[in-house]
Formats: C-alpha cells, structure tokens, sequence
C-alpha cells in the first residue's frame, strides 16, 4: 500500500471519528461519498480542513476538480502529490 494513502486513511479515521474502523478496510479505489464508505458533506469539510493543516494545501469550493479529488483515497493522494510538486 502506498505510504501516502496509508497515512491519508488514517487521516480519515482520526478526523472523522471512524473507530471501527481500520485502514486496511478501506479500499483505496473504493469511493468515499455516497455509495463506498459513505461520508456526506460535513465529513467532506471536515477531512478537507485536516488535510489542509497537514500537507499544507489549499482547498476550497473553487479547487479545479474538486469532486474528483475527493472521490477516493487513491484520488486524494494523487492530488497532494501533484500539489506539493506544483
């Protein structure tokens, strides 16, 4: 498993209080709104300030493709990836 998306499930446990929870349960291809894991909005706003205060990115609701970006882990880690490079 990438380092990244190891941590950023983490991140989702921690942040979004999943306890049940282990990393290795969540898929990294595996949606995460809706259907998948099934977070909703508040939980979107909730990661997205996480993940701003670790890895120091911007987001907003303007971000290019912001839906897309958050649509699995594996899409959250390819978009930090291209935003600490960039």
């Amino acid at each position: 498993m990438d380092e990244l998306e190891l941590e950023l499930k983490k991140l989702i446990i921690e942040a979004l209080n999943l306890e049940d929870l282990e990393p290795e349960e969540i898929e990294s291809s595996e949606r995460l709104f809706v259907e998948g894991l099934g977070l909703d909005s508040i939980d979107a706003l909730e990661l997205g300030m996480e993940i701003q205060k670790k890895y120091g990115i911007k987001i907003n609701s303007e971000t290019e493709n912001i839906n897309k970006h958050f649509a699995s882990v594996e899409n959250l880690a390819k978009f930090i990836s291209s935003e600490r490079e960039g």
